[in-house]
């Protein structure tokens, strides 16, 4: 059955997953959160840029 090999899949993953150090999860806080700024900066100098080039439509 498809739904029993799913399950056992789902299984296999949490045996073999575990949770990050607390150095580990800082750093991915970092590398994430520098990610979105980064995002939020482009986002906010093409809005700029556009309002420059269109006049603020």
């Amino acid at each position: 059955m498809k739904i029993s090999a799913t399950l056992r899949e789902y299984k296999r993953i949490l045996k073999v997953a575990k949770k990050p150090s607390k150095d580990e999860f800082q750093h991915i806080i970092k590398i994430a959160g520098l990610g979105m700024l980064l995002v939020g900066f482009i986002g906010f100098f093409v809005q700029i840029v556009w309002q420059l080039v269109f006049g603020g439509i």
